[in-house]
C-alpha cells in the first residue's frame, strides 16, 4: 500500500489530507505539497481509525503530545483510562503510549481503541518489559526479536514510533570525548546503548534500518528519529554527543523520504534558554526542514514540581523558532508517574506554549482569538471571555465579578476598563 507521502509525490490529495486541513491555515494542496518536501507528516496507520487527523509541520498550528503509560511500580489500566480522558479535556493532539509495567498490548490497545487523535508508541519498552519480566537480559535481544516486535506494534494501528536509530558506535564514542553530568537519560537511548556495550556491536536499527524502512512503509506508520542522547541538564546542552547524533538522523532522514516513509525528528531535553533558537534552526538545516518534536526544552533543572512552567517557556521559545510538535511535560516530571491532574495541566501548560508560538510565527488566523478575547474584555463581556479563552471551565469557576457586573475583584469601582471606558459630556 502507498504511503500519505507516496500519494503527496504522486500529486494526490487524499481524504486524510482534506480532514487535516480543517482547522488550518492552508488548504489540502498545499498539505500535499509540504508532505511531498518533507516538511509536514501526516501519522495515520492504515489499521488505525480515528476522527481528528492531523498534521504536523511548516505553515500548520504547532501540535501538543500528551505521553501515557504505566510504569513497573505502577500498572493500573483504570488510572490510564483517567489520564487519557484527562488529555481529551485537555484537547491534546496526539497521545504516546511509553507503558513499562504490567499487559503492554492490552494498554496499546486500549490507547488505540479511545483515543481520538494519533497514538505514538516507542515499540522496544515492550521487547525490553517481556525481556525483563522473563528474567532475561536486555543484552540477549536480537535483531530480528526487535524487528519483528516492530512489525507487530505497527500491524496493531500505532500511527507513529519512537526509534533511537542515531544511536551508535560513532555517536557513543563522544560520549567518551565530551563527559557529561548525565550521560543518558532515554530509556529507548540507554537500553541500545547497553546492549552496544555488552555485545560490541553496532546497534541493530541503525544496521537494518532498511528492514524497519520496509515495515514502516508497509502500514504508512511515521518515523519518529529519537534523541537518545537529548541532554538531560543544561550543563550537557549541545556537546558532541547530541551534534553528532543529529547528524546521523539528517542521514537517516533523507533515507526514509527515498523510501516513501514519512519522518520527523525529536529534539533535545534541557537546553540553555539562549541557545533553543539556534539548535531549531541547526536541526532544521541538517534534517532538510523535517518536522521537529521537542521535549520542552527546559531551559532550567531546578524547578521538578514546577516543570509543566519550566517546559512552556522553552517550548514557546523553540516553537517560535520553528519546532513543529511539543512533547508536554507534566508537574511530576523528575519526581514519578503523573496523575490525571498532571496530564490535565501539562497538555494545557504546552498548549499555551504552542499558542504563543504560533502567534510568533505569524500563522494566518493565530492572533484573531487574542483580538476577540480582548475586544469581549474591554466591553465587560464576562461571557465572551469566558467562552474564549483557553480553559473556558476554569475561568467560570475562577471569576468573581462585582454585583453591578461591571468588574471583577480584583478592582471593584476602580476598574480601569470601566473608568477610562466612561463617555464624558
Amino acid at each position: 500500500m502507498k504511503t500519505q507521502l507516496d500519494y503527496a509525490r504522486a500529486g494526490m490529495v487524499t481524504e486524510e489530507m482534506q480532514q487535516a486541513v480543517r482547522n488550518e491555515p492552508i488548504d489540502a494542496e498545499q498539505l500535499r505539497q509540504l508532505i511531498a518536501a518533507g516538511r509536514a507528516v501526516l501519522p495515520k496507520n492504515h489499521n488505525h481509525t480515528f476522527s481528528r487527523v492531523l498534521a504536523i509541520g511548516a505553515g500548520l498550528k504547532t501540535k501538543v503530545n500528551a505521553n501515557l503509560g504505566t510504569s513497573g511500580e505502577c500498572a493500573d489500566i483504570g488510572l490510564e483510562q483517567r489520564k487519557l480522558a484527562a488529555a481529551r479535556k485537555a484537547k491534546a493532539d496526539s497521545i504516546m503510549d511509553l507503558s513499562t509495567g504490567g499487559e503492554l498490548g492490552r494498554l496499546r490497545h486500549f490507547f488505540l481503541e479511545h483515543s481520538t487523535v494519533m497514538v505514538g508508541a516507542v515499540p522496544i519498552y515492550q521487547i525490553a518489559t517481556e525481556m525483563l519480566a522473563n528474567h532475561q537480559p536486555l543484552e540477549k535481544m536480537t535483531a530480528d526479536q526487535l524487528l519483528r516486535s516492530i512489525e507487530k506494534q505497527c500491524a496493531e494501528g500505532v500511527d507513529y514510533i519512537t526509534v533511537h536509530c542515531g544511536v551508535t558506535l560513532s555517536s557513543m564514542r563522544q560520549l567518551e570525548i565530551h563527559r557529561r553530568i548525565m550521560p543518558c537519560v532515554s530509556r529507548g537511548g540507554s537500553i541500545h546503548m547497553d546492549w552496544m556495550r555488552k555485545n560490541q556491536q553496532e546497534n541493530p536499527l541503525y544496521e537494518h534500518y532498511d528492514d524497519l524502512l520496509e515495515i514502516a512503509h508497509r502500514f504508512d506508520v511515521t518515523l519518529s528519529l529519537g534523541d537518545g542522547f537529548r541532554p538531560g541538564t543544561i550543563m550537557d546542552a549541545n556537546d558532541g554527543a547530541q551534534l553528532e547524533e543529529l547528524l546521523i538522523l539528517g542521514e537517516l532522514t533523507q533515507r526514509a523520504r527515498n523510501r516513501g516513509v514519512q519522518v520527523m525528528v525529536e529534539g533535545p531535553g534541557h537546553v540553555p534558554l539562549q541557545h533553543i533558537e539556534s539548535h531549531i534552526h541547526l536541526q532544521k538545516q541538517v534534517c532538510k526542514g523535517a518536522p521537529f518534536y521537542v521535549l520542552g526544552p527546559l531551559p532550567t533543572d531546578i524547578a521538578a514540581g514546577y516543570d509543566h512552567i519550566t517546559a512552556a517557556i522553552g517550548g514557546a521559545l523553540a516553537g517560535a523558532a520553528g519546532a513543529d510538535f511539543l512533547c508536554y511535560v507534566t508537574p511530576a516530571e523528575h519526581l514519578g508517574l503523573p496523575n490525571p491532574d498532571d496530564v490535565y495541566q501539562g497538555v494545557m501548560a504546552a498548549r499555551i506554549a504552542g499558542h504563543v508560538a504560533d502567534i510568533a510565527k505569524g500563522l494566518p488566523g493565530a492572533v484573531e482569538s487574542d483580538r476577540e478575547i480582548s475586544s469581549a474584555r474591554q466591553k465587560l463581556d464576562w461571557e465572551a471571555v469566558i467562552n474564549g479563552s483557553l480553559d473556558p471551565e476554569l475561568v467560570r469557576d475562577r471569576l468573581q465579578i462585582t454585583e453591578d457586573r461591571e468588574a471583577c475583584s480584583m478592582c471593584g469601582k476602580l476598574c480601569a476598563v470601566k473608568i477610562s471606558g466612561r463617555k464624558t459630556g
